[in-house]
């Protein structure tokens, strides 16, 4: 029996917000904190409680502001915004940190470090700060949506506990397992769709596995150009498994794992004994490119009942109408729960919908891939 649908109520239905957000800026820029500032104050549902001019100060107004969530510039005096990130981790795991850095390739550089390093999210800086209104635009286009999305618990202050009630009443235990039709060889091809807080917890996966999977991975990660390649680098670098962008009409090799290139639709085919992977510029689904439905999709027309499919941490839904076509060809799908998820956007669009064969904390899925692998 597979996981119900939560009832009365929509995963990504926003609840009206009860406290404001409690923002703390870091940037050793005046300019740039002034920009920030003037962007999140025309928000009345955020707040700025404090701004730093580098790291070493950050992390003292943390401990004494205690903010909802931190934007944290990589590039600052006295203590940078990776060291200042990682001093951050070792005493406050759960704070939302979204990371201010430049359009560049050593930006993109710091900016894998950082995702990977615990940052909830990246905003990229606007170019031209001479230009008020273009940075205002910026900001207001991309880094107030992340803000909302990252402290969903907080704006909703008391209504958080009704929806956690609701959710807790409505769900199983992550120990329910959903009978699913499996190939008669098993689980065939292992797929991974992740977004918001993603490249943290594929490095908590690739770092526990101490041996290749014995079946070919396949993630899309939203992320611009340029970054997937870097992570899987990082990747490949923390494990055991090669990672890498695959190119057009790849053949796919168990014990590898494949990661959509930033701006490209990836999706796998059946040709002969093989299976290859094939890229496109197709339009965006759900407004994302790569999507994670595309991959879903074509999966679940290759591997059929064979297939594995993980929906982990992520803003918005995408891969729920791709987990239906796999739940369809008799596919089995985990998901990342609320607690351990950095959003909670994506898995939980695909438990709502009742899809999920099991819901399971972020430490608990290596070791349940490892034993759905080893079953015939």
């Amino acid at each position: 029996m597979k996981i119900s649908p939560i009832k009365n109520m929509s995963i990504n239905e926003p609840l009206k917000p009860l406290t404001k957000i409690r923002v703390l800026i870091v940037d050793d820029s005046s300019v740039m904190r002034r920009i920030i500032m003037s962007a999140l104050l025309k928000d009345p549902e955020i707040e700025v409680v404090g701004t730093s001019a580098d790291g070493i100060e950050a992390i003292a107004d943390i401990k004494r502001i205690k903010p909802d969530l931190v934007t944290l510039d990589i590039e600052m005096p006295k203590m940078d915004g990776i060291s200042a990130l990682k001093e951050i981790r070792t005493f406050d795991h759960k704070l939302p940190i979204v990371m201010f850095s430049s359009l560049t390739q050593r930006g993109a550089d710091a900016t894998i470090e950082a995702l990977t390093c615990g940052a909830s999210d990246y905003v990229g800086k606007p170019a031209n700060v001479s230009d008020v209104n273009e940075a205002y635009k910026i900001l207001e286009d991309t880094l107030i949506p992340k803000i909302k999305a990252l402290c969903a618990k907080v704006a909703m202050g008391a209504a958080t506990k009704i929806k956690s009630e609701r959710t807790e009443n409505a769900a199983p235990s992550a120990t329910r397992i959903a009978s699913a039709a499996r190939s008669p060889r098993g689980v065939e091809a292992l797929c991974i769709g992740v977004s918001t807080g993603g490249p943290a917890a594929l490095m908590y996966l690739f770092e526990t596995w101490k041996a290749p999977l014995s079946v070919p991975i396949f993630i899309v990660q939203h992320m611009p150009p340029e970054f997937p390649a870097l992570l899987a680098k990082r990747l490949t670098n923390i494990g055991v498994m090669p990672i890498a962008e695959p190119t057009d009409g790849q053949e796919a090799l168990p014990g590898h794992a494949y990661i959509a290139p930033g701006g490209m639709h990836m999706a796998v085919a059946r040709s002969g004994s093989k299976v290859t992977l094939s890229l496109n510029d197709a339009p965006p689904e759900n407004s994302c490119r790569p999507a994670v439905d595309v991959l879903f999709r074509s999966a679940a027309q290759v591997y059929g009942g064979g297939l594995l499919a993980l929906v982990l941490t992520g803003m918005g839904s995408d891969g729920l109408k791709g987990a239906t076509a796999i739940s369809q060809a008799g596919g089995q799908i985990l998901a990342q729960d609320e607690e351990s998820s950095v959003v909670w956007g994506m898995p939980g669009a695909v438990v709502g919908a009742g899809l999920a064969n099991q819901v399971l904390p972020l430490d608990k899925i290596p070791d349940e891939i490892l034993l759905r692998l080893q079953k015939k």
